[in-house]
């Protein structure tokens, strides 16, 4: 789709939460049709983890942003999905790779939400494509379950923090979950929290430089569990280390389920984002040290 002035981020090129938000719908429709391929019970592709997504190069307002999306592996339960995102300047013609991403969705019974169906397999080139697909598998696998281990800690406000340190520019932001924000089954869409995620990032590393930011990448986003309609979520952000030329944010997602009075609140989403500082002239400035 070409891209609008309402997807601009305060630098004037596209915001890297509308491009995670497209790459989730485009991983969840290829997802969705494959898992339905087969005789069975009717499903609907879940967002389970995002891994490593780089921003190669800015996407401008006036562009046509194309979304592809190729099944690569799948298991008995879970399916991976490469994506690859394309710029084209539709006045010169001249075309780039802007974001590459891999992303994981399991189906879940449109009868049951809890239930998890079997995903048809798929037809491999040569029996290495498998194999380096369950090897990965495996390793998304260990890292979702240690992920999930270390997710208890919380962001507490702090009075008059001094410049420069984790508490001036740590920052949340509080969401009700409406029926657009959600799928066929009443559940949050993942490119709509990755959306978020990426908003309240982009706030922390601006508050620390100060500066136009723009992200770089994005470290595996693990969604942990399913976030119901009605609930409230709050997307917490902090800074956990620079460099000269980048800043590493944490970004979690607690959901307040209230329309379910017997729930607690609970960690949903966990990820880093990576950003750059930028001059006005779209230059990469020096990151002030964090304190």
């Amino acid at each position: 789709r070409i891209m609008r002035p309402d997807d601009a981020n305060v630098a004037g090129n596209v915001h890297g939460g509308t491009i995670l938000k497209m790459i989730e719908e485009a991983g969840a429709i290829i997802s969705t049709r494959h898992c339905n391929s087969q005789a069975g019970e009717a499903c609907v592709a879940a967002l389970a983890r995002v891994e490593r997504t780089d921003f190669l190069s800015p996407v401008c307002i006036g562009e046509v942003a194309n979304v592809s999306a190729e099944i690569t592996y799948t298991s008995r339960h879970s399916v991976e999905v490469q994506v690859n995102v394309m710029s084209e300047n539709i006045l010169t013609g001249a075309k780039k790779v802007t974001n590459k991403a891999t992303l994981w969705y399991v189906p879940l019974s449109l009868k049951n939400v809890n239930k998890v169906l079997e995903v048809p397999p798929i037809q491999y080139a040569r029996k290495e494509q498998e194999d380096e697909g369950k090897k990965r598998y495996e390793e998304q696998k260990l890292d979702r379950l240690e992920t999930k281990q270390r997710n208890g800690d919380v962001i507490f406000p702090i009075i008059n923090p001094e410049p420069h340190t984790v508490g001036y520019s740590q920052s949340s932001l509080i969401h009700l979950v409406g029926p657009s924000d959600c799928t066929l089954l009443g559940f949050v869409h993942g490119g709509v929290t990755m959306k978020l995620m990426d908003e309240v990032a982009g706030i922390v590393a601006a508050r620390h430089c100060k500066t136009n930011i723009v992200t770089a990448s994005v470290d595996a986003i693990n969604f942990h569990e399913k976030i119901k309609k009605g609930s409230v979520i709050t997307i917490s952000g902090r800074m956990t280390f620079t460099s000269n030329k980048s800043m590493e944010i944490e970004v979690f997602v607690d959901a307040d389920p209230f329309v379910d009075e017997s729930r607690e609140r609970y960690r949903a989403v966990s990820a880093f984002f990576t950003y750059v500082s930028l001059s006005k002239e779209g230059k990469p400035l020096p990151v002030p040290q964090l304190l």
